[in-house]
């Protein structure tokens, strides 16, 4: 990534677990930023309320708010979700529902990282269908599916090995460079 104004990019995790490796993925992905790039991790997940379209009106419930607030003023936003049962976990799912109804992720530069190492091909499947309903612009080249075994992460919760923070920062810049061309 050249000189550029500095972008920010709002960091998602799917999984609510504290110990879970898509967090360890975005906490190092944190680590790895360059100069002028800021990230956020988004924090709410657990306190979204369960969507009800009846509900998608203001004023909206304060978690909600943030999540589109948040949305709003991130330049992109990156995702790392895992695969429950077979698709997106609820978890995620009702925050993606969430995002529906407001405009902040319309034509928002959105990627992915997936992390598992038994593909989670359709979780990510699911999660393209569902930014393609919301009309978020999917940069190809920042989603990448890097494995990322439970023992390839630190006790302090990131991940040291270069073989694998090494895609998560060509992903990051990739996203980066996207938002700083448009």
């Amino acid at each position: 990534m050249g000189e550029m104004d500095s972008v920010h990019i709002l960091l998602v995790t799917g999984s609510l677990r504290a110990e879970s490796t898509n967090a360890a993925v975005l906490r190092t992905v944190q680590a790895v930023a360059p100069a002028g790039v800021e990230t956020t991790i988004y924090a709410g997940l657990a306190t979204l309320p369960h969507f009800n379209p009846d509900d998608d009106f203001e004023p909206l419930p304060a978690a909600v708010t943030e999540l589109r607030a948040q949305v709003d003023t991130a330049g992109a936003v990156l995702f790392c979700t895992p695969e429950y049962a077979g698709a997106l976990p609820g978890s995620f799912k009702n925050l993606l529902d969430w995002s529906v109804g407001g405009p902040e992720m319309y034509e928002k530069p959105v990627a992915w990282i997936n992390a598992s190492t038994r593909a989670a091909a359709h979780a990510h499947a699911s999660l393209r269908t569902v930014l393609g309903y919301i009309h978020a612009e999917i940069v190809e080249d920042a989603c990448v599916h890097v494995p990322v075994p439970r023992q390839a992460i630190d006790p302090d919760g990131l991940i040291r090995a270069e073989e694998i923070r090494a895609p998560l920062r060509q992903a990051l810049d990739a996203l980066a460079t996207h938002i700083a061309q448009m």
